[in-house]
Order: structure tokens, then C-alpha cells, then sequence
């Protein structure tokens, strides 16, 4: 029995009916739905333990309001996977992006960065730092694209101090599913860290010119106004959002890289202003 029929039965098992739907994704991640039970199979190289020590902070009390809880708080093993099993939500659809929620995604983070660590299971670091320079990792070949990424990288300034907070890791419009309200899904690199990490996509992409001004200033203005402690008191923003949207820059040129390495195609429109950003990044 192959991987995708396993996932299909643990899905019936859970209560999922109906014809197995495959989600695509761009890594070996295979997700998988079957009615109102969605089941993953996490990366191969992914840390089993800290999954489990993640996957129990999501099912605990304190984040029911913030994040989707898993249907089983325990992490199943498949042909030596680790696999998660949850219900079925809604994702911000294509035809949205214009009127997405970025206010509730917003929302969502300030209070998820307010959660008491106390009330949690001991959590390993946040992956969203580590994020940027798996994605320069992975980059083949040494031409002028690929050394202007890494030279970016190599040259990001430290991060100044931060306050330890619970923190997702790996925010954006996909990390977001509605049932009776919209929550915050995927654990993958939820732990203890930096919250300005979790706005740093955002921020690369207003940075870059890939997002409206004014939806930037909406989701920054939403944040604020929820009581989101990740940029602390000042009256600049950059001055916590400066280093995290420079890393981020860099994980997004390289991850375009990749993907347009393996498709066999040129950069489009938007990889190319990623990498330019790069270009600005160094040049300052």
C-alpha cells in the first residue's frame, strides 16, 4: 500500500468520507483531504519530537482561540513519516486575495504572541530564522542570481534583542483556514522565539513592492491595535521589522530560485523583484 492510500485510510478512520483529495505542495509534504479530516505526512527530514512537543501546544486550551487544534494530539508514524491528522477548514481562496483577511491573520498573531508560554508544553525554538538559510542551502548552481542571494545572506546584520514569545514561524495568507472563524493553522516551526519574525513576509513584500502600501498599513495597523507586542513601544516599526524582512527577502529570492530551477523556466515578474530587493539590500 503506497503513502496516499495509508493517509486515505487514516482519514476514514478519523470520520473523513467521500473521494481522497491530494493538496499540492512544492516539497516531499504530501496533505491529503477526505471529506471534513485533512491528514499530513511531514517532510521526511522533519523532527518527529519537536512535531509532537508543537502538535500538543496547538491541541492545549490556551491557543483554542488562535489555532486550528489537531484531531488527534499524538503524531501517527507511516512508512516512516511523522503524520498529523485535523479538520478540514476553508483557506483564503485565489479569487479573495484582493479582499483577503488581513486584519484577522493580523489579529490572530497578536493574540497568539500574548499566549503565556507557561501554559504550554515546553517549546523548542521558532523555525523562521533558520527558514532563511535552509532556502539559500538548497539553491543550486553559483551564477550571479544565486551569489547575490547568498552575499545578502551572509551579510544580514544581527537581530536586535527581543523578548522570547510564542511565535509561529512561518506566517502568511496560507496559514490561515476558516471553520465557524478564521484560524491559524500549520506548526511545523511554532515555538519559542522573535514575533517579529511573523511579520516579516508581509513586510519583505510591502518592502519589495509586491504589496499595497495600504494593505500593508491595514495589517500593520491591526496588529498594533490588537495589542501585538512584537515591535515593542517605539514609534518605528523597521527598527524591530528591519532584520526579519531582510532574511525573509533573501529565504523568498532563494526559495524562487529553487522552484524556478526545478520547473526549467526563467524567473517571472515577482521572483525578479525579490531578487532585485536583494540587490537594494546589498547595495545599502
Amino acid at each position: 500500500m503506497g503513502l496516499e492510500e495509508e493517509l486515505a485510510g487514516i482519514a476514514a478512520a478519523y470520520g473523513g468520507t467521500g473521494e481522497p483529495v491530494l493538496h499540492p505542495t512544492r516539497t516531499d509534504v504530501v496533505v491529503l483531504r477526505r471529506g471534513e479530516v485533512v491528514v499530513k505526512a511531514h517532510s521526511a527530514g522533519d523532527d518527529a519530537g519537536a512535531l509532537r512537543i508543537r502538535l500538543r501546544a496547538a491541541a492545549a486550551p490556551a491557543v483554542s482561540a488562535v489555532m486550528l487544534a489537531p484531531l488527534d494530539a499524538e503524531v501517527l508514524t507511516v512508512a516512516g513519516r511523522a503524520v498529523t491528522v485535523w479538520p478540514a477548514g476553508r483557506p483564503v481562496g485565489q479569487d479573495e486575495l484582493d479582499d483577503a483577511p488581513w486584519e484577522e491573520g493580523a489579529r490572530l498573531l497578536a493574540a497568539l504572541h500574548a499566549v503565556p508560554l507557561t501554559l504550554l508544553p515546553a517549546l523548542p525554538p521558532a523555525g523562521g530564522p533558520a527558514r532563511a538559510a535552509r532556502a539559500v542551502a538548497r539553491m543550486p548552481g553559483d551564477g550571479p542570481v544565486e551569489e547575490l542571494i547568498r552575499r545578502t545572506f551572509e551579510e544580514l546584520p544581527a537581530a536586535p534583542p527581543a523578548p522570547g514569545l510564542l511565535t509561529h514561524g512561518d506566517w502568511h495568507l496560507g496559514q490561515l483556514v476558516r471553520r465557524d472563524r478564521w484560524l491559524l493553522i500549520d506548526v511545523d516551526d511554532l515555538g519559542v522565539g522573535d514575533p517579529a519574525w511573523d511579520l516579516a513576509r508581509p513586510a519583505a513584500w510591502y518592502a519589495a513592492g509586491l504589496l499595497d502600501p495600504a494593505v500593508w498599513e491595514r495589517f500593520l495597523g491591526a496588529y498594533l491595535a490588537a495589542g501585538g507586542p512584537a515591535l515593542g513601544r517605539g514609534d518605528d516599526p523597521w527598527a524591530r521589522l528591519d532584520v526579519p524582512a531582510r532574511a525573509l527577502t533573501v529565504q523568498l529570492a532563494a526559495v524562487a530560485v529553487v522552484n524556478a530551477a526545478r520547473e526549467n523556466r526563467e524567473l517571472d515578474e515577482v521572483e525578479h523583484s525579490l531578487v532585485e530587493s536583494c540587490n537594494r539590500i546589498v547595495r545599502a
